[in-house]
């Protein structure tokens, strides 16, 4: 098994910026890939970012482009989540998630609220 502990969110105004790390324990040997996922209410949950355990590479929604980075600290079993100019539709619960197999993500994290004043 793989636990996941989030933190970092709280409420920021608009244009402004959050931290999001998760630390991720158990098997964590067995993680290949790591993401942030995102659920605003009365929507369903988005894809945010990921990244690649042992390579690094990391990809993003577009919607977060330029303004969020993902990276990873392997030594830590740790991922961060960098957000920089923040919006109002940014607002969201954001969850950590961990891969250990191949397609769907099969380990989640509580979620941290993260919410964005105009």
């Amino acid at each position: 098994q793989v636990q996941l502990v989030e933190s970092g969110g709280g409420l920021v105004q608009a244009g402004g910026s959050l931290r999001l790390s998760c630390a991720a324990s158990g098997r964590t040997l067995s993680i290949n890939r790591m993401g942030w996922f995102r659920q605003a209410p009365g929507k369903e949950r988005e894809f945010v970012a990921a990244i690649s355990w042992s390579g690094g590479s990391t990809n993003s929604a577009d919607s977060v482009k330029g303004r969020f980075t993902i990276s990873r600290d392997r030594d830590n079993a740790t991922v961060v989540l960098q957000m920089n100019s923040l919006k109002p539709e940014d607002t969201a619960v954001y969850y950590c998630a961990a891969r250990t197999g191949i397609g769907m993500y099969d380990w989640w994290g509580q979620g941290t609220q993260v919410t964005v004043s105009s």
